[in-house]
C-alpha cells in the first residue's frame, strides 16, 4: 500500500484498520492531522468498536442486547460518513452517542479524541485521550493519538513521552517514530528527528510522508544536495505527492534551476493550492524554517 493519501505529516490513529497489518490509508483533516479510518467488528457477545481487546475494552462486562449493537454499529458508521464528509461536528455528536451506551470501551473514547484534535479542540481531546489510557493502558495507538494533541498545543516534550510510551509498548511502529520525529523538529532537534524519520522509513518503506519528513529535514541542516534527490524520488515514484513537488520549487528555484522550479509548482499548485499560503506551509504543514524562507523567496518572484 503507498502511503501518500494526505498532506500532512503528523499521524493519529482512528481504531483500527491495518497498516502493515494493523492499519488502514489516511484522510486529510485539521491541524497537521492524518485521521485513520477504522471497521466495525459486532461480537457475539456484544460490541467491539477498537483495538483494544473484549476484556479490556469492557472493564465490567455486561449483558448487551442486540438492538443496542445494532444501534450503535449504525451510530459508527455515520460518524465514519460524517468524517469523509468534513462534518466533524456530527461525527463527534455521534461517537458521543455511542459513549452513552459504552462508556467503559477506550478505543470510542480516543476516536473521539482524534476528532476533536481535528477541530482544533484540544484541551477536550486530551480528556478523552486520559479516559481511554485509564481504560487500556498497554494500547500504543492512543499515546500516539494524545501526543498529535500535545504538539498541537506546542507541548513538545510531553508529546515526544507519549511517542516513547508508544514504542516501549510496541518498538517497531513506523507511525511512532514519525510522530516523534515531528515532536523533535517542532523543538528544534533536527538531528534526532532526522533519526527518527530515518527509521520510521525503514520499517514502512512506502510511508511516503516519513521519508518526505526526512528530507524537509536534512535540507534544514544544510544537505540540501541529498534533501534535493529524496525529494526527486519521491516525487519521481508518488507522482501525486503535493507536499514534494512543492518542496522541490523551493529547493530548486533557490538554487537558480528556476525552470525545473516552475515545473513542479505547475503541478503542487495543481495538486493543492494551500502550498500558496506561507503561513499555512509554516504553521499547519509544519515545514521547516529554512525551507519555508525557499518557497517564500519563490512565491515573492513569481507573483
Amino acid at each position: 500500500m503507498e502511503l501518500i493519501a494526505a498532506n500532512f505529516p503528523i499521524a493519529k490513529r482512528l481504531l483500527p484498520m491495518s497498516y502493515m497489518g494493523r492499519y488502514c490509508c489516511w484522510r486529510t483533516e485539521m491541524i497537521s492531522i492524518i485521521l485513520r479510518l477504522l471497521c466495525v467488528w459486532v461480537a457475539s457477545m456484544g460490541i467491539w468498536l477498537g483495538t483494544v481487546p473484549w476484556a479490556m475494552a469492557q472493564a465490567q462486562p455486561r449483558a448487551v442486547s442486540q438492538e443496542q449493537i445494532s444501534q450503535a454499529e449504525a451510530l459508527f458508521n455515520k460518524a465514519f460518513e460524517a468524517i469523509d464528509a468534513g462534518d466533524l461536528s456530527t461525527a463527534e455528536s455521534y461517537l458521543s452517542q455511542i459513549l452513552e451506551q459504552f462508556p467503559e470501551n477506550p478505543a470510542i473514547w480516543s476516536n473521539r479524541g482524534n476528532v476533536r484534535t481535528s477541530q482544533n479542540k484540544l484541551e477536550e481531546a486530551l480528556e478523552d485521550y486520559e479516559r481511554a489510557i485509564s481504560l487500556a493502558p498497554e494500547v500504543p495507538d492512543v499515546y500516539i493519538n494524545r501526543g498529535v494533541a500535545l504538539e498541537g498545543l506546542g507541548r513538545w516534550e510531553d508529546a515526544i513521552a507519549d511517542y516513547n510510551r508508544a514504542l516501549s509498548l510496541d518498538e517497531f511502529d513506523p507511525l511512532a517514530y514519525n510522530n516523534r520525529g515531528n515532536a523533535k523538529a517542532g523543538s528544534g532537534q533536527w538531528q534526532a528527528a532526522i533519526a527518527d524519520y530515518k527509521k520510521a522509513s525503514e520499517l514502512a518503506p512506502n510511508y511516503a510522508f516519513a521519508r518526505g519528513n526526512y528530507a524537509l529535514a536534512l535540507y534544514q541542516i544544510g544537505e540540501t544536495d541529498l534533501a534535493i534527490a529524496t525529494m526527486k524520488n519521491l516525487a519521481r515514484k508518488y507522482t501525486q505527492f503535493a507536499d514534494m513537488r512543492a518542496a522541490l520549487t523551493a529547493a530548486l528555484w533557490a538554487q537558480g534551476q528556476l525552470g525545473e522550479a516552475e515545473s513542479n509548482w505547475v503541478a503542487a499548485y495543481g495538486l493543492d493550492p494551500r502550498y500558496k499560503s506561507t503561513d499555512w506551509v509554516a504553521g499547519v504543514r509544519r515545514w521547516p524554517p529554512k525551507m519555508v524562507r525557499a518557497l517564500e523567496g519563490f512565491l515573492k518572484l513569481s507573483r
